[in-house]
């Protein structure tokens, strides 16, 4: 288990994490979603004592990270696939690894199969594409079979058989009853592997829920509904308390689930319906609600108007905009 107690983090000025206080627990994998600038990675480094918190505390299975004995073997983190030195094969890279954490070499071959590279386990990493160097950085955080795993951004640029690959891979570590903890920007992934969410916003705590109860809380559900004998329907469901909302096209909308209840009113007044689908957000609409206050730096669609040199200097400009 992580757990975080009013973790602070300042840069001067700057807050970068701002109290945050949550747990990561076994069995699940905990999803870390946040805006640019929002403090992930941050966090992510305070957690690994990388970082020094300015307040707060951070305790992996009870311990300071510095207090941990043979690291590896307590918790495994990918957060930089490329903080490896480049003139170094797969294999001697992790073999380095082990032999400083008091790791067989066994298990350098068990994980390099593992992750895919046994048959590229003596080319030198540097000639190594992105999806590679995103493997070999999964390799290093198992090599240690820890408890306790911290993925960053784990399928930049992996295909898409890598991708069901690391999605199924963190399930099936937090089914071992694994503390899984992964951050990353693609929601769709995100909703297809992550049973629980932490959100932060300019380094503040928005959210610590279940997935479902995040999407529930932070959209709105709503039946839609599509019918050849529109006013009649209209009729039966004001008659039934029902409040309709007409969004153009013919199509009705009524908020919350009452599919059950509209279909059952049509069948029993012999109403054809051609559509009854209840309709709820997707986890990047209810982050993008939720966050939507919290996002720092704004993008726009519109082309760019010329920007003067000392503009330029200053990394302002090119249709960004910071608030």
């Amino acid at each position: 288990m992580i757990e975080l107690s009013g973790l602070t983090k300042r840069y001067g000025d700057k807050v970068a994490v701002n109290n945050l206080t949550f747990a990561v627990r076994p069995g699940i994998v905990t999803g870390f979603l946040g805006p640019n600038g929002a403090g992930k990675s941050t966090t992510m480094r305070m957690m690994l004592g990388l970082d020094r918190p300015t307040a707060g505390d951070v305790r992996i299975d009870g311990q300071h990270y510095d207090q941990l004995k043979d690291p590896l073997k307590y918790i495994g983190a990918l957060l930089d696939a490329k903080a490896m030195h480049g003139g170094r094969s797969a294999f001697n890279h992790l073999l380095c690894l082990a032999q400083s954490n008091g790791i067989s070499k066994t298990r350098v071959h068990e994980v390099l199969d593992t992750v895919g590279l046994t048959t590229v386990a003596k080319k030198k990493a540097k000639g190594f594409s992105l999806g590679m160097g995103q493997r070999l950085g999964i390799a290093g955080a198992l090599l240690g079979d820890p408890r306790i795993l911290m993925f960053d951004e784990p399928v930049n640029g992996l295909d898409p058989e890598g991708i069901h690959w690391i999605r199924n891979l963190m399930k099936s570590l937090a089914a071992q009853g694994r503390t899984v903890f992964v951050s990353s920007h693609l929601m769709s992934e995100m909703a297809l592997t992550a049973d629980h969410l932490v959100v932060i916003g300019q380094g503040r705590l928005l959210a610590d829920t279940s997935m479902a109860d995040f999407i529930q809380q932070n959209s709105r559900s709503y039946v839609r509904i599509r019918t050849p004998q529109r006013e009649r329907l209209l009729d039966v469901l004001h008659q039934a308390g029902i409040t309709v909302v007409e969004s153009g096209s013919g199509v009705l909308e009524v908020d919350g689930g009452k599919s059950e209840q509209i279909g059952e009113l049509a069948a029993s007044h012999q109403l054809v319906l051609h559509e009854l689908s209840p309709q709820q957000a997707s986890l990047e609409e209810a982050f993008m609600q939720l966050t939507a206050e919290s996002v720092e730096y704004h993008a726009h669609s519109d082309a760019p108007s010329p920007v003067a040199p000392a503009e330029r200097q200053q990394g302002w400009g090119d249709g960004w905009k910071k608030d």
